[in-house]
């Protein structure tokens, strides 16, 4: 077991987000990770738990011994009890790292009122024998003034030559020649970071859109009266704009995330930002000052804005003052804020060097797919498998967000099956950025060369060229043709259409790989600790014990294409040998069939989910089984029993599930849930581009 400690060099560093980072980029390592943050420092208006324990329990799940309170340890200190101190410290330490690989300490901020911070830093890293990692951020300084900086800091724990001082993590970056360059100009100029005793391990960027606050936060801050709620829980605030001036030159200040400040009685700007609302722009909201009500019959023709989300509040102080209280708006995360705290943890984690802490920690008593590491794989390994994937619902809004952010981060090379004035209608409508390279066809203006192949691959089955031409109205037999001839790598589609409507043409054009004689599908569960495979909970409503061995075959190979180590579980109402009957005989045959193919795989049945999934109940209802209490893939017996509980999980755990992913295909198809969120449609896109990268050749 490991232990960083994590230090801050002055106030506002950014301690929480290094925190959460931290942790992410471990956990994406397949580490168990535990936290642990000793003793709490509310800031001004806390009243809650403390932030940093809670946004790290409802962001990964870990959750924490209580901090001890700053008022219990000041007088501790106080009365000279600093060994009695520690050792309480170290007993809620031990709880925290029970089961762990590795355990992040998040040390004291020194404040005004915690002077005695760096010095209480100093002897909770020597109890806990942990290695200290600094955290800064540059302020108006110079490069080698922020070396001074960090280098007195280091001091305080035996200096950088210290082989217990790993290095430093600087936040809150802000270069206008980019990180790296930063970098490197800081590692050229301070002695600290010429050898390896002492490394700079993260240099995060400074980002605008991490710290923007919901709408609702406004509200909060400013104790404004709410007139519309519409997406204040949602919006987030990006820029603020005083509105003062004509409309005219108000109107190309209407972006994105803006938050229009002005006076009650300026009817012509509430009008401006309702009629922009009501024609798709995202903005933060209306927030009317001076006192001054609205004008109801002004309101009432906005309504269609109102309706639309457009949150609109209002406040007795003057524009100035109002922009001054915005102005001190806490930049911190709120507790509640799971959102923001997740693109923070996503974002820190992403410029950490997790490989070389990785590398310190050792070797681990068994990497585990948690689900961070579970989606930093999914990404990486799409990103290198650079494959071209075709949307056929080219213009509907989540996809066209989803393709734009698959591109911007070379998940996949999108194509968008939609006319392009459409498309661009759309990313305009909703503050969308279409990037560089992103794929917009016409079908209308390449419909006409897939007539003739199809008509060839389903000459068999009678088709005519009026046949194929009118079935290629459908883009997604369009696209499904494209992925025919090799000229895409994947397709997903589902966000409009049915299952049916996506599998079909597949079936047709596609068909199944060479080997298997059906399709079925497999959910990814991501749970708190482990990413678990489900199977078949979308396909097959009532497979056979032939079908069911081949579901079980099937996703055996998925879990391993995805990382996670197949133990399948063939699952039934009963265990072993205690229950009989037509469904646990299905079962029992499927099994027996599912091991003749391949005995090596590590499958049993038939099992009750208890007994697959619970250690504990695994080693008393089926002693000696390999699967048994540690199954990562639940296969079962049929379409109402997996789509039941796959979706009770899913609900009841409040777990993220990503699929369903079908498999069976000769070249990947996936199909959405037409409630599928934009990251959905990203990770099923990461999904296709890996499975058309596993692919025999």
């Amino acid at each position: 077991m490991h232990t960083f400690f994590i230090a801050p060099t002055g106030f506002g560093v950014g301690l929480t987000s290094i925190s959460l980072g931290l942790v992410g980029a471990l956990e994406r390592a397949g580490l168990k990770v535990g936290f642990f943050k000793p003793i709490a420092q509310p800031h001004q208006g806390d009243m809650g738990p403390e932030r940093s324990s809670e946004l790290i329990a409802r962001t990964h799940g870990l959750h924490s011994p209580k901090p001890l309170a700053l008022a219990h340890v000041e007088r501790m200190l106080g009365d000279g009890q600093l060994d009695e101190l520690l050792e309480e410290i170290i007993s809620l330490y031990q709880q925290a790292a029970a089961d762990k690989d590795v355990v992040i300490v998040e040390g004291m901020v020194p404040t005004r009122q915690a002077s005695y911070a760096a010095r209480v830093n100093f002897h909770l890293a020597k109890s806990l024998d942990a290695e200290v990692i600094l955290v800064s951020a540059p302020e108006q300084e110079s490069l080698s003034e922020l070396s001074d900086r960090v280098e007195i800091q280091a001091q305080l724990f035996g200096g950088p030559k210290d082989e217990k001082v790993l290095g430093v993590i600087l936040n809150k970056v802000r270069s206008d020649d980019g990180i790296e360059a930063f970098a490197n100009r800081l590692k050229e100029l301070s002695p600290l970071l010429k050898g390896d005793d002492f490394r700079l391990l993260g240099c995060i960027p400074w980002q605008e859109e991490l710290n923007a606050p919901r709408t609702r936060d406004i509200a909060d801050l400013l104790g404004a009266r709410v007139l519309n709620a519409g997406d204040y829980e949602q919006r987030r605030m990006l820029k603020i704009v005083l509105c003062a001036r004509a409309v005219a030159n108000t109107v190309q200040l209407l972006k994105p995330g803006t938050l229009v400040v002005t006076p009650g009685d300026r009817d012509d700007i509430i009008l401006a930002a309702s009629l922009a609302a009501m024609n798709g722009m995202p903005l933060a909201g209306l927030l009317l000052c001076s006192d001054f009500a609205p004008d109801p019959r002004i309101m009432e023709l906005c309504r269609g804005a109102l309706q639309g989300g457009l949150p609109v509040m209002t406040v007795s102080t003057g524009s100035y003052d109002t922009a001054t209280n915005l102005n001190r708006l806490n930049k911190e995360i709120p507790v509640d804020d799971k959102e923001r705290a997740e693109k923070v943890a996503d974002f820190v984690a992403s410029h950490i060097d997790h490989e070389w802490l990785f590398a310190r920690c050792g070797t681990p008593r068994e990497l585990r797919m948690s689900p961070p590491a579970f989606r930093y794989q999914l990404v990486q390994r799409a990103k290198a498998a650079n494959k071209r994937i075709v949307l056929p619902e080219g213009s509907e809004p989540r996809t066209v967000q989803a393709a734009a952010i698959c591109q911007a981060r070379g998940i996949a090379r999108c194509v968008l099956l939609a006319k392009p004035d459409d498309v661009h209608a759309v990313a305009r409508a909703h503050g969308i950025e279409l990037p560089e390279g992103l794929e917009i066809l016409d079908p209308d203006l390449i419909r006409e060369r897939y007539v003739e192949p199809m008509v060839e691959l389903r000459k068999g089955k009678g088709l005519n060229a009026p046949m194929a031409a009118a079935q290629l109205e459908d883009t997604v037999v369009l696209g499904t043709m494209m992925l025919a001839l090799d000229e895409v790598d994947g397709l997903v589609s589902g966000a409009i259409n049915t299952t049916a409507n996506t599998i079909r043409p597949a079936l047709q054009l596609i068909k199944t790989a060479p080997g298997y004689k059906l399709v079925s599908s497999v959910f990814f569960m991501l749970l708190p600790d482990q990413v678990l495979v489900y199977g078949d909970c979308a396909v097959n409503p009532d497979p056979t014990a032939v079908e069911l061995a081949e579901i079980a075959l099937q996703s055996a190979a998925s879990a391993s294409a995805f990382g996670i180590i197949p133990r399948v579980a063939m699952l039934s109402y009963s265990t072993g040998d205690s229950g009989s009957g037509e469904e646990v005989e299905k079962v029992r045959e499927a099994t027996r069939l599912a091991k003749a193919i391949d005995p090596q795989l590590l499958l049993d049945g038939p099992l009750q989910y208890d007994a697959a999934a619970i250690e504990s109940v695994g080693r008393q209802k089926a002693p000696g089984s390999p699967v048994a209490g540690r199954a990562t893939v639940f296969i079962f017996p049929d379409l109402n029993t997996g789509n039941t509980t796959y979706k009770a999980v899913q609900r009841s755990a409040d777990c993220v599930s990503v699929g369903p992913m079908l498999q069976g295909l000769r070249k990947p198809v996936n199909d959405l849930s037409r409630g599928a969120l934009v990251d959905d449609i990203v990770f099923t896109i990461a999904l296709t581009a890996i499975q058309a990268a596993n692919l025999p050749q």
